[in-house]
């Protein structure tokens, strides 16, 4: 009966703090309305973007790693933003897992060989929008070779930062790509040739 008497007392107090709760929760200072988002070329902020790869590891699990402090630039008019433009430099030496001696191994030959091939570039040629989501094609150049790839893009939101007081706007993109289309085989398939890439991109003007 005590738990039944308990129980009772915690649903009434929940329901009663439920409503001051919801009204005392600040609103984001983002969100993705396209009506937030002016006209004009914003830069990338590398503090906040992020791409994600996601190998699988001799059929063991699926591995995940990071590239980091990218730089790039995106032209946008909310009017017509499939003509946005977007441009996207990632250095490779910024690579990190969970393992330093994996780290180091990456910049070498064997992958990615950052001293010869120190950035990754991907430079859009079309945008298809179907509301706040879109299809951005482009060619990424990556350990020297240059392929057409396309990101399944969403927008995330747009708003005025309060830190900066700088217009944001950001989006999240997914994409899948072969590492032997770029001369980057070693291992294949032991480390799977499919590499799943993950992007959170933030802009500020």
């Amino acid at each position: 009966m005590r738990k039944i008497l308990a129980a009772s007392a915690l649903a009434l107090t929940a329901l009663a703090l439920g409503p001051v709760v919801a009204q005392d929760a600040p609103a984001l200072p983002g969100a993705p309305d396209p009506a937030r988002v002016q006209a004009g070329t914003y830069v990338m902020d590398p503090a906040h973007t992020q791409v994600a790869f996601t190998v699988n590891h001799f059929g063991f699990n699926n591995y995940v790693g990071l590239f980091g402090t990218p730089t790039g630039s995106l032209t946008i008019d909310p009017k017509q933003p499939e003509k946005a433009s977007l441009t996207v430099k990632i250095p490779m030496n910024e690579v990190r897992t969970s393992s330093t001696k994996l780290d180091e191994h990456l910049k070498t030959p064997d992958f990615l060989d950052t001293a010869k091939y120190p950035t990754a570039k991907f430079v859009s040629t079309s945008i298809k929008v179907d509301g706040n989501e879109a299809d951005i094609t482009g060619n990424l150049t990556l350990h020297g070779v240059t392929r057409p790839v396309t990101i399944d893009a969403q927008f995330t939101g747009a708003g005025t930062h309060p830190m900066n007081k700088k217009l944001n706007i950001g989006f999240s993109g997914t994409t899948t790509i072969k590492r032997s289309d770029f001369g980057i085989d070693k291992f294949v398939p032991l480390v799977s040739d499919e590499v799943k890439l993950a992007i959170t991109a933030a802009f500020e003007k």
